[in-house]
């Protein structure tokens, strides 16, 4: 069977997550992701897990990949999320940073939501490890910079809006999405993933992830 599609039957016994007292063999999905055109990192990705995995006493619950060019594409990585939100899962653990994040907001505020879910996130790579508290102290200046980026961003923002009024020209977006904000954070923090959320609201993900990355400001 390949490896994108493989997983095990996840056991639903204890929703606790990897932070309950006294957990034995925690249940781990791994996560790997390469481009089209470079492949040749993916079994040297899925070997470092599976190791460290063993070595750390996991059990393997889930094990899925990403194959695709564009920053956008992780399909896979949306399947793991929602076996993470079903409680299904202890922790995951990914072979480095930007295997998973499309962006550092986007990796910061994943992290946040398994923080939440009492889900583990451990990076080989980096050494990042959430069940710690140095990994979450960690996260936690990973949140300060992602915030950071996000003022950059609204400050360019505002300045092309500026600049835009001043020659005339219409900007921003349509004032009907943006009065979906409100909603959109509240169905995320639900655990409703962004397709579904793009689906109800009859919106595209695109939008989504605009209004959840502080778009509306």
């Amino acid at each position: 069977m390949p490896e994108s599609t493989q997983k095990q039957r996840v056991p639903k016994g204890d929703r606790r997550g990897v932070f309950r007292q006294g957990g034995s063999n925690p249940r781990v999905g791994l996560y790997a992701r390469v481009s089209t055109h470079d492949q040749q990192t993916l079994p040297l990705q899925l070997s470092a897990m599976r190791e460290h995995a063993q070595r750390r006493g996991w059990a393997i619950a889930m094990s899925v990949e990403d194959v695709g060019s564009g920053v956008r594409e992780r399909p896979k990585r949306e399947d793991l999320m929602r076996v993470a939100r079903r409680r299904e899962l202890d922790l995951i653990l990914v072979w480095r940073l930007d295997r998973w994040g499309r962006s550092l907001v986007d990796l910061v505020t994943t992290l946040q939501e398994l923080t939440a879910l009492q889900v583990g996130f451990v990076s080989l790579s980096e050494a990042l490890d959430l069940t710690t508290p140095s990994g979450r102290a960690l996260a936690g200046m990973l949140a300060v910079f992602a915030e950071f980026e996000r003022d950059i961003l609204r400050d360019r923002v505002k300045a092309g809006i500026a600049e835009a009024r001043k020659k005339g020209r219409p900007h921003g977006r349509p004032r009907t999405i943006v009065k979906h904000t409100a909603k959109v954070k509240r169905l995320f923090q639900q655990g409703v993933s962004k397709r579904e959320i793009a689906k109800r609201m009859g919106i595209s993900r695109a939008s989504v992830r605009y209004l959840l990355e502080g778009g509306d400001s």
